[in-house]
């Protein structure tokens, strides 16, 4: 088993084309020594489309042995904040995002 700590981010604010960094700490919990993957969600809390509740934008895998922990980083970047427009261009809208490592 494993337990993940809250999200940190770099900057709770990004300028256009800013990239944020996000960590978080992952835990093996458990008794044995095992394999997880920490995957990066993003929402766009007020996008002008439909957009999904969660998107995957990374994910890293890391091997702990048990009681260990280790820090997992993502850059977010203007591309895994953009999405297509009602008129199909791809850009970055402002506003608020919801981050979460899982």
């Amino acid at each position: 088993t494993y337990t993940y700590s809250a999200p940190r981010l770099s900057a709770t604010t990004a300028r256009t084309g800013a990239t944020i960094t996000v960590e978080a700490t992952v835990t093996n919990t458990g008794r044995v020594a095992g394999e997880e993957v920490a995957q990066l969600y993003l929402r766009d809390d007020a996008a002008s489309v439909t957009r999904p509740v969660r998107m995957l934008k990374g994910f890293q895998r890391v091997s702990l042995a048990p009681g260990a922990s280790a820090t997992v980083r993502f850059t977010v970047g203007p591309e895994a904040m953009s999405l297509y427009d009602a008129t199909m261009r791809q850009v970055v809208e402002p506003g608020a995002f919801s981050v979460w490592v899982l």
